[in-house]
C-alpha cells in the first residue's frame, strides 16, 4: 500500500515469481478501497465505512 498516493498495489504469485495485478481474486474492489483511502483525508472514518459499505452491497446486487 502506499498510503502518501493513496495507492493499493497488489501482487500475485506466477511464474515462480510474482507480478502486479489490478484485480485480487482474494480482495476484489482495489478501486473501491482507493477510493475509501482518498476519502479517508477528507471526511471522517465512520462515514468512509458507511460509505465503503454501501458500495461494496452495490457490487453484490
Amino acid at each position: 500500500m502506499d498510503v502518501q498516493n493513496a495507492q493499493i498495489i497488489a501482487y500475485a504469485m506466477a511464474d515462480q515469481g510474482s507480478k502486479r495485478i489490478q484485480e485480487s481474486q482474494v480482495l476484489p474492489g482495489i478501486a473501491i478501497l482507493e477510493k475509501a483511502l482518498r476519502r479517508s483525508r477528507e471526511i471522517n472514518l465512520s462515514q468512509v465505512g458507511a460509505w465503503l459499505l454501501n458500495q461494496f452491497q452495490q457490487k453484490e446486487a
